[in-house]
């Protein structure tokens, strides 16, 4: 279309001399203006500032195509300019050509061109409110002066506009206009000319008293606005609810928050949690369907519309039909949405893998835990082995003695790691007299080297037996590990049961380095014999049983670990 490929061709004339068609747009304004609407030369200098102002126009871009409906607007736009152009209608366009321009002031942060649109605000406002308005529907009688000034002193604005320093103009692409001061500005302008109009209608005042007191109500109105819009005594203010009402518009946004951590109490799967969001979607009124993909699968609800919006992080990517074109406001809230949902759904996944983590963790240490007691009845097995190979056929009755008190030992030890594996118990509901499980103790250690010490004991306290097992046997397996590496090593074990249960071994080796210390009794350490993990699942058993580990010394020739707790008194031996 002829008329779309002439807008093409100006708008890039603008892009290079943007500046001089500008002020040749505001000059035939103003000689149209002076000349007044009912002059033939007037009009048709108005129809040439219309067709600069749409070569010059910020609202539609030079590649897109002129519709036919379109074209006719301008063409009708010009004939009305030509035969029906009056007062009413030039101070009308002066105020929305006004607006627009107030619309890019509050845009742009290079400083001059700023300044640039400031002038041409200035210039505006005062062409309307000095010349057109008394001059064309109040016809008011005006002063030589103001006159003068109207035809030579605008002007003077023209030249300071040119004088204002070119170098920020790369920022006037693209044009943007924000509507919301756009509309300001407008209204502020209506309603001081109607305001102007009704005080001179009402109390018969002079134009230049009438409009002093309509810009000083005018004034009044928006400082009380501004104190209201941020207050200061504790007071919300405008503000807050003029951003509930933007986060409102179109979109429940209270009532999808509320879904979404509903569906978070109820859905623990990530991937189900996505589809049921999704497919809860379609109760927005303006969301027709769309589909939504992540790494691993994909999903779609609803009906396929021509309108979409999408959204993509690094986890999902969702796209919405909607049943209209969407604002630019809701296409912002559609954002937040995403962003929400994305949340969400990391959320899950997060604790989806925290669950698999503490699964693999309780079946490791569940394994270690029977590693360890595997292993404490290797050891038993091999003083056994050993006690065999060294003694002679006339230290048999002894071999055999011994023999008697250890196999059932052990045979029940096994018996009770055999029992874990098929069924994990860590309530320890298993208890034991104090006196047995002493008396046991020395008898598995009686040919080991140890040294017994019992403080104090009441006969009918019973112990948690799994707990005691595995501190005994760990204490002292560890304790005689040492001896191993140094023969002067003593090992001794003591036992207090009366108003607290204390069980300790000591030993006089060489005390934990510094670097194993940090981490032991915590969680698996490096160390010269081993990871101390019968340590720690001995110190996660105590926890469980209201028990506590310590080492409470760690001298050179003084090391000491402890297990402490309270007399349980009333459970039953099972």
């Amino acid at each position: 279309m002829a008329i779309g490929s002439l807008l093409q061709v100006s708008q890039l004339l603008i892009a290079k001399w943007w500046r001089a068609l500008f002020l040749l747009m505001l000059v035939l304004l103003h000689v149209a203006a002076m000349r007044g609407p009912e002059d033939a030369w007037a009009r048709g200098l108005m129809l040439a500032h219309f067709g600069l102002f749409i070569m010059w126009q910020p609202f539609m871009q030079a590649e897109r195509r002129l519709t036919p409906s379109q074209a006719l607007a301008i063409v009708a736009i010009g004939l009305g300019i030509l035969y029906f152009l009056n007062g009413w209608l030039l101070a009308l366009w002066v105020s929305v050509f006004a607006g627009i321009v107030g619309g890019k002031v509050f845009l742009f942060q290079a400083r001059w061109l700023r300044r640039f649109y400031l002038v041409v605000l200035l210039y505006l406002t005062s062409l309307l409110l000095i010349w057109i308005v008394p001059t064309s529907f109040i016809t008011v009688p005006l002063p030589d002066e103001v006159q003068v000034l109207a035809h030579y002193g605008f002007p003077v604005l023209f030249l300071v506009m040119l004088a204002i320093p070119a170098e920020a103009d790369v920022a006037e692409t693209p044009q943007i206009v924000d509507f919301f001061y756009a509309a300001l500005i407008f209204l502020l302008l209506v309603a001081l000319v109607l305001g102007s109009f009704a005080f001179m209608t009402v109390r018969g005042l002079q134009y230049v008293t009438a409009l002093s007191y309509s810009m000083l109500i005018i004034a009044g109105v928006l400082l009380l606005l501004s104190f209201a819009w941020n207050p200061r005594a504790g007071f919300s203010g405008l503000s807050m609810y003029f951003s509930r009402y933007l986060l409102s518009v179109g979109l429940p946004f209270e009532r999808w928050l509320h879904f979404l951590a509903e569906l978070s109490q109820l859905e623990t799967k990530p991937e189900r949690f996505l589809k049921e969001a999704c497919v809860g979607l379609t109760r927005l009124p303006w969301v027709s369907g769309g589909f939504w993909h992540t790494a691993g699968e994909s999903g779609d609800f609803g009906k396929v519309s021509k309108n979409s919006v999408e959204f993509t992080n690094q986890e999902i990517h969702l796209r919405v039909f909607t049943r209209q074109p969407l604002s630019p406001s809701l296409i912002w809230h559609f954002h937040l949405l995403g962003q929400l949902l994305g949340e969400y759904y990391v959320a899950k996944q997060r604790e989806h893998k925290l669950q698999q983590q503490t699964y693999v963790q309780a079946v490791h240490e569940t394994g270690a835990r029977m590693t360890h007691d595997v292993k404490n009845l290797l050891q038993s097995l091999n003083v056994l082995c050993a006690a065999a190979e060294r003694d002679t056929p006339p230290d048999a009755t002894e071999l055999s003695s011994l023999m008697r008190r250890q196999l059932p030992a052990i045979t029940q030890r096994l018996q009770q790691t055999l029992d874990k594996l098929q069924k994990p118990d860590t309530s320890n509901a298993r208890f034991v007299q104090a006196k047995a499980w002493w008396e046991g103790l020395q008898r598995s250690y009686a040919d080991r080297g140890v040294e017994f010490a019992l403080e104090a004991l009441e006969e009918t306290v019973m112990l948690p037996k799994e707990l005691f097992d595995c501190a005994g046997d760990n204490l002292l397996q560890n304790a005689l590990r040492k001896r191993k590496l140094d023969e002067s090593v003593t090992v001794r074990a003591s036992f207090r049961c009366n108003g607290a249960i204390e069980f300790s071994v000591c030993d006089s080796g060489a005390p934990v380095a510094a670097e194993v210390l940090k981490g032991l009794l915590r969680g698996p350490v490096p160390s010269e014999t081993g990871f101390g993990i019968g340590l720690y699942q001995t110190s996660r058993l105590a926890e469980i049983s209201g028990f506590s580990l310590q080492l409470c010394e760690n001298d050179p020739g003084r090391v000491c670990f402890s297990l402490r707790g309270e007399v349980r008194r009333g459970a039953r031996q099972q």
